[in-house]
């Protein structure tokens, strides 16, 4: 299968940011997304927006540290709509400070979610996916999962680890003749609530400058579209997407 009319399109952290703008525009083109995030209202009412402009959608609550949670959504789409074709891994956490400042409870949660929230995801629609013989996991990095730089260096450390996840599920499924088509996405600096998850005020200061010259997420969604629409034999393996006048 080719395109994106009638795909089954799961997207975590669904509820803002890429993943709000990822949903939206694939629905527009006819894909049947069932949304995952933790906000539930936020949830709804972009299933609501979706439907109105004549999508589908169906949401689930979703808190991808909760590998239960996240195989619930894999089999949430299963029973509305018997295929899972793409599965988007977007839910990420920011929080950047130097590691002298010992903020553990940050580290964990951008681990649990950045890299064991990523894992689940892929165990939870890999089944599904190679025994249909087809599927496409779309996994989100980030310009820091290519460079290091001081106070990213966890946060980097996970989005590395999200490329290496991504090349070897790659390797994995070429090898088996599953057909199932692998991309790494790293945006740059773009326009979402992931700046909010920065408690280092210093450094806050910083990316908020930074940030001032973001790009939308529907420049990011466009080119999850164009991934997706390649035909069957065509993997769109990884794809660097940042302000033209961003320098790092």
């Amino acid at each position: 299968m080719s395109g994106i009319k009638d795909k089954v399109v799961i997207i975590t952290g669904a509820s803002s940011g890429i993943g709000e703008a990822t949903a939206k525009e694939l629905a527009s083109r006819g894909a049947k997304v069932v949304l995952g995030a933790r906000r539930e209202d936020r949830l709804k009412m972009l299933k609501d927006e979706i439907e109105k402009n004549g999508g589908q959608a169906v949401y689930q609550v979703t808190d991808v540290t909760s590998r239960t949670e996240v195989e619930a959504l894999a089999e949430y789409a299963l029973n509305n709509y018997k295929r899972i074709d793409v599965l988007i891994n977007n839910a990420g956490t920011m929080p950047q400070s130097p590691l002298f400042k010992k903020k553990v409870d940050e580290w964990d949660m951008m681990i649990d979610v950045n890299i064991k929230g990523l894992l689940y995801g892929i165990g939870s629609v890999l089944p599904t996916m190679r025994e249909q013989k087809s599927g496409h996991i779309i996994n989100l990095s980030s310009i820091a999962g290519h460079h290091v730089y001081a106070g990213g260096a966890v946060y980097s450390g996970t989005k590395h680890a999200v490329r290496a996840i991504t090349e070897g599920l790659r390797q994995e499924e070429a090898a088996n003749g599953s057909n199932i088509r692998t991309t790494n996405i790293s945006p740059g600096a773009i326009n979402t609530e992931l700046t909010e998850t920065i408690t280092d005020t210093e450094l806050k200061s910083a990316y908020d400058e930074l940030y001032k010259g973001a790009i939308a997420p529907e420049s990011i969604a466009r080119i999850i579209a164009f991934a997706i629409e390649e035909p069957a034999d065509v993997a769109v393996n990884e794809v660097i997407v940042r302000p033209t006048n961003q320098q790092a």
